[in-house]
């Protein structure tokens, strides 16, 4: 085949870790220059700042001490309650890590003899145990990776929150670096983390497997399975916890008493602020941790047994570690065009540099995938192709890649497109308003129905040329090619509830109006980053759990998949109901939390008396007490049907049925997720642009508390639990029972179908 690679394997195992290091380094260098902004009141050299005392025209001091309680109360709420979901998720996580090794080792009789190899009889791999000892240990230390990354978000952005609030002072320029580096701490802390644990979990591994290179990447692949079902309990969990929050926090005080959202006079204003903590930022970075764990072992599996594996090039077998830490160095890159090239100063520019951000790292990650294909890669090599070897060139692995990343950056854009109210699918949701909340529900589902057209053709091309050119292994680097920019994308989104939160707590502690104008404009810029965000998440969802597919039929045995056969068929249209059934589950938690929590709010409102002078403070800690609850209780059931879907078909349906029902889950489980997630966002997005009045139409719509304004309100409220909790708790069903199956693969093959061996 084509010769050696450009870039030495020595050189390789000194790039990933030196790349993954550098990305952890810078995210603490952003750390630190958020920690320069203090909460404390003693000012530089005994005298306040002046242009704070102009501005506000109040004595500063008990505001800065304001924003300081506001922030503390919402650290400890969300660090008690992602303590608390840890504690129930840890007891799972070692029951299921018994369960894996008992199947797997089950596999053989447990036997400690080496066996014939899979996929080459020939020679002599190591045992079934091995590979069931190892996946439980990469499946934990992937677990224990994806709660780390969730937690630290969820610290640093809790840490930011308040300090984004204070910088507002200065101008919006300079709140916008604040939120912006936070979550740019976030997006490195966790690209980094993710691509360290899985080089030296990998280096590990091979102290024990020696030669035998498919057995330690598919024990690997416990790593994506780890990582992906503590993300699916942190955004379940979160999911529910927030919006519960939210949706007792605007009934009762916008609806009915007719204050403002986050008025510190609502009970549900602490809960709903730590909701935006737990859910958008420790879920959504366990959720895209996940993601990215899982397109890698994907990946590595199908390298393991195709001329990487088989000739033992380690360069070539480690490309997609590459490529993730080329885009930590291209990430690190893009960031500083937001925060050190070019200074945003007004608030026009939030959204532009944001989306600048994306364009910037999707040109650059071209240029850099170009010289990882170039350098690490072969000329021409050949990939499994379900049964045989097939001939790729190397430019032909580039362009896999360059076009899951552009199709990223396509569905990035149609998202935002649908859900900004710069645009006019937002402003005539809006304009819907005038007749009430019933027209506002039709156009703002029609626009989520509507919204899934683009970002589907973008996945399927990016399907059909990356399978045509390289099989499932191109699918599977397609997925990564997405995930690359992870950094940059996790920062623009961990910005958005960064700036809610600084909005907050603005409003909690009394600042002033044009404060309050700033916060709003960074929050509502976010708003349409976060549905970027989801729409990458689930636009990479879908071809990692296609590439997971493609895994699993390989390491299971199976050439071809007949849609036409009844096992499979029945598969199919089973696996098309799951995610209704996964929904209707979240969403009715969420109403019957978000009913708890309305009914509490209401009793505060009626029987403590002074709440709505302002002279007595409403009891926080009980409406914190009633998310925490609520979403704990109401985590079990959804993560159960994920979890145990895929075992229950594969025992007793075996591996033909249980292709059916990926595929199935994969095709509709996409739909919803995309059309659920722009349709809330959508409706949020629209009550927004009622609020901020900056055009004559939205003028037209009213001031806060008009009929239109109320009824966008209801639209907001109704899309809440479809952006923040079904939405983007799809795309990890999908992925979940993908990766799930592949881990557990060998059992089924042996062991599964149990009813139609009966009969």
């Amino acid at each position: 085949m084509g010769g050696a690679t450009l870039l030495s394997d020595l050189g390789t195992e000194i790039v990933i870790p030196i790349c993954a290091l550098i990305g952890i380094a810078f995210a603490v260098l952003q750390w630190l220059l958020v920690s320069k902004v203090k909460l404390s009141t003693a000012s530089k050299n005994g005298i306040t700042d002046p242009l704070v005392e102009e501005e506000d025209g109040v004595a500063d001091h008990s505001v800065v001490r304001k924003c300081a309680d506001i922030q503390a109360a919402i650290s400890e709420g969300a660090t008690s309650f992602l303590v608390t979901e840890y504690q129930y998720v840890g007891i799972f996580m070692i029951a299921f890590a018994i369960l894996i090794f008992l199947f797997l080792g089950s596999v053989e009789g447990f036997s400690t003899e080496s066996q014939p190899c899979t996929y080459d009889k020939t020679k002599l791999c190591k045992p079934a145990l091995a590979t069931a000892i190892f996946s439980t240990i990469s499946f934990l230390l992937g677990a224990i990776t994806s709660v780390v990354s969730g937690f630290l978000g969820m610290k640093i952005a809790t840490y930011a929150n308040a300090r984004t609030t204070l910088e507002a002072r200065k101008g919006v320029g300079k709140a916008f670096i604040v939120a912006f580096r936070s979550g740019a701490v976030m997006g490195f802390l966790l690209a980094a983390n993710g691509l360290l644990v899985l080089y030296i979990a990998i280096n590990l591994f091979k102290l024990y497997y020696g030669d035998d290179w498919q057995g330690l990447f598919e024990s690997i692949t416990g790593y994506g399975l780890g990582g992906s079902s503590m993300a699916l309990f942190g955004r379940v969990g979160g999911g529910i916890y927030t919006k519960a929050a939210d949706v007792g926090a605007d009934l009762v005080g916008k609806v009915e008493q007719n204050i403002p959202e986050d008025d510190p006079r609502n009970p549900a204003v602490i809960a709903d602020n730590v909701g935006d903590n737990v859910g958008d930022i420790a879920g959504m970075g366990s959720d895209l941790f996940g993601s990215y764990a899982e397109s890698s072992c994907a990946a590595l599996v199908v390298a393991s047994i195709s001329s990487f594996g088989i000739n033992h090039d380690l360069t070539a077998i480690l490309y997609p570690l590459l490529i993730s830490s080329i885009g930590i160095l291209v990430c690190l890159l893009t960031t500083l065009f937001a925060t050190d090239f070019f200074e945003v100063k007004v608030v026009k520019e939030i959204e532009p540099a944001l989306k600048k951000q994306l364009i910037i790292s999707t040109i650059l990650m071209t240029v850099g995938i170009a010289i990882v294909s170039w350098i690490g890669l072969p000329s021409s090599f050949t990939i499994y192709n379900f049964g045989e070897q097939k001939v790729v060139k190397s430019w032909q692995l580039f362009l896999c890649v360059a076009v899951g990343l552009w199709a990223g950056l396509i569905i990035g854009f149609v998202t935002e497109y649908y859900t900004s109210n710069a645009y006019s699918p937002v402003q005539d949701v809006a304009d819907s308003c005038r007749t009430g909340a019933a027209t506002n529900v039709i156009f703002g589902l029609a626009l989520g129905y509507k919204s899934v057209i683009i970002p589907i053709f973008a996945i399927t091309i990016s399907i059909f040329v990356s399978f045509s050119f390289a099989a499932m292994y191109g699918i599977a680097v397609a997925a990564l090619g997405m995930l690359s920019t992870i950094a940059t994308g996790l920062a623009i989104d961990a910005y958005g509830p960064i700036s809610d939160n600084a909005g907050g707590i603005a409003e909690m502690a009394g600042m002033s109006h044009s404060i309050r104008e700033r916060t709003d404009a960074l929050d509502a810029a976010g708003n349409t980053t976060a549905a970027i965000g989801k729409g990458f998440a689930i636009g990479s969802a879908a071809l990692v759990s296609l590439a997971l597919f493609g895994a699993f039929v390989s390491r299971a045995g199976i050439s071809t998949v007949e849609v036409l056969t009844p096992k499979v068929f029945i598969g199919l249209i089973v696996g098309a109901m799951l995610p209704y059934w996964f929904s209707a589950m979240t969403m009715k938690s969420v109403g019957s939390a978000a009913l708890k929590m309305v009914e509490e709010v209401r009793r505060q409102f009626n029987t403590i008396p002074g709440i709505m002078e302002g002279t007595t403070k409403p009891d926080y800690a009980t409406c914190v007490k009633i998310s925490t609850d609520a979403s704990l209780k109401e985590m079990i059931p959804p993560g159960a049907l994920v979890m145990l879907t895929p075992l229950i078909v594969g025992i007793f349906f075996g591996i033909e049925t249980l292709s059916g029902v990926l595929a199935g889950a994969l095709v509709s489980g996409v739909q919803i997720a995309i059309s659920a997630s722009n349709t809330g966002g959508a409706w949020d997005n629209a009550k927004k642009y009622i609020e901020a009045g900056a055009s004559e139409h939205a003028r037209t719509l009213g001031p806060k508390g008009s009929d239109a304004h109320k009824a966008a309100v209801i639209g907001d409220t109704v899309g809440d639990p479809l952006k923040d909790t079904s939405g983007p708790s799809l795309n990890i069903l999908i992925k979940l029972m993908a990766v799930e199956s592949l881990v557990f693969a060998p059992f089924f093959a042996v062991h599964g179908g149990l009813l139609f061996k009966i009969f």
